[in-house]
């Protein structure tokens, strides 16, 4: 079992749930746009959120945004320890940081020590764009072997200062080596992992190379916090990552869209039927499972695990709840009564 860390509050690991995250895409300096954003992301279910530290303007920028939020902030720096310090000294709940790669021990002892005394994680991001030289010589390039080296190493560092909270991820766009990196090192260590596959890509590529990596792990039971990584609204990639978890049964937050694919039996037009029905039941945040079937004859029996659906026929449907039919309904009114049982329903 991994060890337990507490991230402002929400914990990681142990025997807790896989939590969601995201990262935000706003300029952090900006901390009204930052905070609009943030409630954006709690109100889609995001669980701990990260934000860019790239200067000082930015550091002090947290104190202002932890007043407006609800959720644990995360601070995001590279190789400045100055930040970390000021970041923490304002509050922040996490920090992600390699400690190789700030400079002396006096430097990563002076964060460790606040970050101690503040009960501030660690967490560390390995990123198969950014290996050391050294490790891409020894190993040939950028293998699971050289990702697993290098996250070790900085693991190290916070051992000989007896720093325990630590969290590690280990990134990479190639899902195969990916997914190597992370079994490996889950193998030899107690820590907990952020799994994600980075520079993954748009909502639609992005998001099955996502699930391919991330759902793979879990599926496996490594992983205890997740982020999918998009080129798109940050809001996206908490969908995303709530699909993933729900397909795998680990988390039953929000409405679950469950469609035949069509055949030749279909009557009725189901692709807009279902794009209509996923796009309205997607605020929903009580776990609910829909179901739109093309066929009325096998419908409802083929979906009789469904909470609610509807089946198609000739002009008209049936609504359904839990396989037993409710009424026949005309088609142009099948998605609103629905919807009309749903909201009975949560």
């Amino acid at each position: 079992m991994k060890r337990e860390v507490n991230i402002g509050g929400v914990r990681i690991g142990g025997e807790n749930c896989v939590t969601v995250q995201s990262m935000c895409n706003t300029d952090t300096r900006d901390a009204k746009a930052t905070i609009e954003q943030i409630k954006r992301l709690e109100d889609a279910g995001c669980e701990i959120i990260r934000v860019a530290v790239p200067d000082m303007e930015a550091a002090e920028a947290i104190a202002e945004i932890k007043k407006g939020i609800s959720i644990p902030l995360v601070a995001d720096i590279h190789f400045d320890y100055r930040l970390a310090l000021e970041c923490m000294k304002n509050g922040i709940d996490k920090i992600r940081i390699n400690p190789g790669n700030i400079g002396s021990r006096d430097r990563v002892k002076a964060v460790v020590d606040m970050a101690k005394e503040r009960g501030v994680p660690i967490r560390i991001g390995v990123n198969g764009g950014s290996l050391d030289k050294r490790l891409l010589q020894k190993y040939g390039g950028v293998t699971a072997d050289a990702l697993v080296e290098s996250a070790m190493e900085h693991v190290a560092i916070l051992d000989e200062l007896n720093f325990k909270d630590i969290v590690v991820s280990i990134k990479v766009s190639n899902v195969p080596v990916m997914l190597e990196a992370y079994r490996k090192f889950n193998a030899i260590s107690d820590i907990p992992l952020h799994v994600g596959v980075t520079e993954a890509g748009t909502v639609r590529s992005g998001t099955i190379k996502s699930a391919v990596g991330i759902g793979a792990l879990l599926s496996e039971g490594i992983g205890d916090t997740i982020r999918v990584s998009l080129t798109a609204d940050p809001v996206e990639e908490i969908y995303a990552a709530y699909d993933i978890l729900k397909v795998l049964g680990l988390r039953k937050q929000g409405a679950e869209l469950v469609s035949c694919p069509t055949c030749g039996r279909t009557q009725l037009d189901l692709i807009r039927i279902a794009e209509e029905v996923e796009k309205r039941i997607s605020g929903i945040s009580k776990p609910i499972k829909v179901a739109v079937m093309g066929c009325a004859v096998n419908g409802p029996g083929e979906a009789r695990e469904a909470d609610i659906g509807i089946a198609g026929g000739k002009g008209e449907g049936l609504i359904f709840k839990h396989g037993e039919i409710l009424r026949k309904v005309l088609q142009d009114e099948l998605v609103d009564e629905l919807m009309k049982e749903i909201e009975t329903m949560i």
